[in-house]
């Protein structure tokens, strides 16, 4: 690992522990020439997996490619880059429990937009627009009014909770 600062190819973890995320390991180190201390994180990387696309090619699964879709729903959003990786980590333990070597597009869309839908429903319908395809206003409005429904019902259940 070289250093972010001098690029000397040496450094030493000096500590190492799980993430928040429960999935990832976080690993300070420190460089052996400058004594620059920074994180680095590593993760689980799905290797053999195939992605199967609407017009039936197979490509092999992109943790980037899904990252880059995510960020165009968060896009000018409240997310920080800790809850970002958080979200991707939580999308890619979804996709490890199939325990398949291939997986459909489709699939991964449905698995990012539940874990959207608890985090950010601004992003999910952003998300939503693009990964359904929405054909025109009535069915954008249709997801919107559902979306919202469940998060009064929450808030009602909440607030009852609290007074009962």
């Amino acid at each position: 690992m070289k250093c972010p600062v001098c690029n000397y190819k040496e450094t030493k973890v000096v500590d190492s522990r799980v993430a928040s995320d429960e999935i990832t390991i976080r690993r300070r180190r420190e460089c052996l020439k400058c004594g620059f201390r920074f994180s680095t994180y590593e993760q689980v990387e799905l290797l053999e997996l195939m992605v199967i696309k609407r017009d039936g090619r197979k490509e092999s699964y992109s943790r980037e490619k899904l990252a880059q879709g995510l960020k165009k729903a968060f896009e000018k959003r409240p997310i920080g880059s800790e809850s970002f990786r958080i979200l991707v980590n939580k999308i890619e333990k979804n996709i490890q429990t199939i325990k398949r070597n291939e997986i459909k597009s489709q699939e991964i869309g449905e698995m990012a937009m539940k874990e959207l839908k608890k985090k950010d429903p601004v992003a999910y319908i952003r998300f939503a627009s693009v990964y359904r395809a929405f054909k025109d206003l009535a069915t954008f409005q249709k997801e919107i009014n559902d979306v919202f429904k469940k998060k009064r019902k929450n808030i009602k259940k909440i607030q009852k909770g609290k007074n009962g």
